[in-house]
């Protein structure tokens, strides 16, 4: 191992970090009632585990030290490439940041992003006319803001998996699928045949390729 400056033990960027993306999906989300603090507050519980393993103690690295030495004799254990598992283990050269699954997290945490933010745009405008719409991201699926987060939380693992959040991403699936089970519930008391109308016609997460967008101004809800 030729180890020459440890990159963790910055708490101050676990701190910056998390605070970024913690308040920056909380502009977009606004979370209100117990359910929406409840979803939200996992989301950040992720984020906050990332960045401490990141930046902070590298739990996963320590954890796995013994085989990770032995598989790759060479590995520099405390360097910040190599807590980019996923490079390491597919055997890729040079800089991680620049690697095809990195690339494809920025991707994923771009995309999830912009779809947050559009999504609450169009679901805040509905809240506040008390109606029910196909506008936007949610003329495509009905849990656009789900679908966001998820999509975040994949692009995180893309370009640095832990064994914390390897195991809280598919808790975090199973939560946002039964939210969106019982919000659904929740609209069809409010809005009846015409939200039945509208689920029968629009996926609950996995857009139908090539249907087109309506319209509508309305919303529905998460």
């Amino acid at each position: 191992m030729n180890h020459t400056e440890s990159a963790y033990g910055l708490w101050s960027l676990v701190i910056i970090n998390s605070a970024i993306f913690i308040m920056f999906a909380f502009s977009f989300f606004k979370p209100a009632t117990a359910r929406d603090w409840r979803t939200f507050g996992a989301f950040a519980a992720f984020v906050v585990a990332l960045f401490v393993e990141m930046y902070g103690f590298p739990l996963t690295i320590y954890l796995l030290s013994g085989w990770l030495q032995t598989k790759f004799p060479n590995l520099d254990l405390l360097s910040h490439s190599s807590g980019h598992l996923w490079s390491t283990l597919l055997g890729e050269k040079g800089d991680p940041h620049f690697g095809v699954l990195h690339i494809a997290s920025y991707v994923f945490l771009g995309y999830g992003f912009y779809l947050l933010s559009t999504a609450w745009n169009v679901l805040y405008h509905a809240q506040r006319r008390q109606s029910l719409a196909t506008a936007g991201p949610y003329a495509r699926i009905r849990h656009p803001q789900y679908v966001a987060f998820v999509m975040i939380l994949l692009g995180f693992l893309l370009q640095w998996p832990t064994l914390l959040t390897l195991v809280m991403f598919p808790v975090l699936l199973l939560m946002y699928g039964r939210l969106a089970i019982t919000e659904e519930n929740e609209m069809r008391k409010q809005f009846g045949a015409e939200y039945d109308s509208y689920a029968q016609q629009t996926p609950r997460f996995i857009p139908r390729m090539g249907k087109s967008e309506s319209t509508n101004d309305s919303e529905s809800k998460r």
